[in-house]
């Protein structure tokens, strides 16, 4: 008995002591648990994660690291737009080509001969042609030389004779005598420099020169391309419009090229048919605040997007807001709260080139995700 009762109490103090004194647990409830799949369990984890309605979770911290940038989906009556293929030209009055009038050989300008993308002058030497002649033409030209060099002579000292006796015959023989001396310099000199002379190469416009074809030595035939100038602050797109209906009502327009976007003014449409098309003539606008337009190549292709007078109701989002599903249908990523986005399929028209027009899907006043769509497609 007196080692059973120190037993006992032992045992009943250890119960009080993991008891904490006293405290009751008997309505504790188990800590929540992160589960996939739903919204709170995301939060508490602290990850993105693709939700159970296909839905996304991005924290903030995620949204940053992502770059993730949003508009608001703007709704309105819209110009209609068409889109024509198109390619830059140069403009007709601000370009030119430089053309060999008969076969010789290339040398060297006073400052070389001229590259590409250098910037020259109206009436500069690009270079210098050096005619050749086969030997029937060349034996004919030194043939006349010779004669009209005989007859210069002549004319010479008949001049000679009449200076003596001025005074003693009539002013308008001297004067005679004198124009047909310089009419058969002249035409020596034409036909020498044909002989062993050098015709310059000259720029017909100022501008930057586009291509050339020319090296030292380098014999050409006549009619031959040897260089082509341009001004890349005028700069034309022709598209082609495969219906002439099309081209009625057509204002202004806009083309993108990589990144940069570019405003158009329409010039005119044309009234023959070409490659089974109208071909119409936009004009490059400048940017404004900028000295030149966006750097294109002459013969570069681009989409261009024509208003028309009609209009249409819609929502306008970047371009960029679009990005594919996996059953690659078009659709946009809207932020629905501070830290969930929502997909939405959509179908759009194009807008502009940095807009489209979506004409089912969004009611307009959304938050719509530009910068970091794709990103948060990745999101699994």
């Amino acid at each position: 008995m007196r080692l059973l009762l120190p037993m006992i109490l032992l045992h009943g103090l250890a119960g009080q002591a993991f008891a904490h004194g006293g405290e009751d647990h008997s309505h504790d409830e188990p800590a929540p648990v992160a589960k996939p799949g739903n919204a709170a369990g995301a939060a508490m984890a602290g990850v993105s994660q693709r939700l159970a309605d296909d839905s996304l979770f991005v924290p903030k911290p995620a949204q940053r690291a992502l770059g993730i940038r949003t508009v608001v989906a703007e709704k309105g009556e819209f110009p209609g737009v068409i889109e024509l293929p198109g390619r830059v030209i140069a403009d007709p009055n601000a370009g030119g080509r430089v053309q060999v009038a008969q076969a010789g050989i290339i040398t060297t300008g006073p400052k070389g001969i001229a590259l590409v993308g250098q910037r020259v002058a109206r009436g500069q030497v690009l270079a210098w042609l050096m005619p050749v002649l086969d030997a029937s033409s060349r034996a004919d030209k030194q043939s006349s030389l010779a004669e009209l060099s005989a007859q210069a002579r002549v004319i010479e000292k008949r001049l000679a004779r009449l200076e003596e006796l001025e005074g003693s015959v009539p002013a308008k023989e001297i004067e005679q005598a004198r124009i047909e001396l310089d009419s058969l310099h002249a035409r020596k000199k034409a036909i020498g420099g044909a002989l062993g002379g050098r015709i310059a190469l000259v720029a017909p416009v100022s501008g930057v020169v586009a291509s050339s074809s020319a090296s030292v030595g380098q014999v050409v035939d006549a009619k031959e391309v040897l260089f082509e100038i341009v001004d890349p602050g005028r700069l034309v797109v022709e598209a082609l419009a495969f219906d002439a209906r099309a081209t009625a009502g057509l204002k202004r327009a806009t083309a993108r090229t990589g990144e940069v976007s570019i405003g158009l003014d329409l010039i005119g449409a044309g009234l023959a048919l070409r490659e089974q098309a109208l071909p119409v003539l936009f004009r490059i606008r400048r940017a404004a605040g900028e000295g030149n337009v966006p750097l294109l190549a002459i013969g570069q292709t681009v989409k261009v997007l024509a208003e028309t007078g009609v209009t249409r109701p819609g929502v306008a989002v970047p371009a960029a807001a679009i990005s594919r599903n996996d059953a690659n249908e078009s659709m946009v990523w809207v932020h629905d709260t501070a830290e969930r986005f929502v997909p939405r399929r959509v179908k759009t028209l194009p807008l502009d080139a940095e807009r489209v027009l979506v004409i089912e899907g969004l009611a307009g006043g959304e938050r719509v995700v530009t910068t970091g769509a794709r990103a948060l497609g990745q999101v699994r």
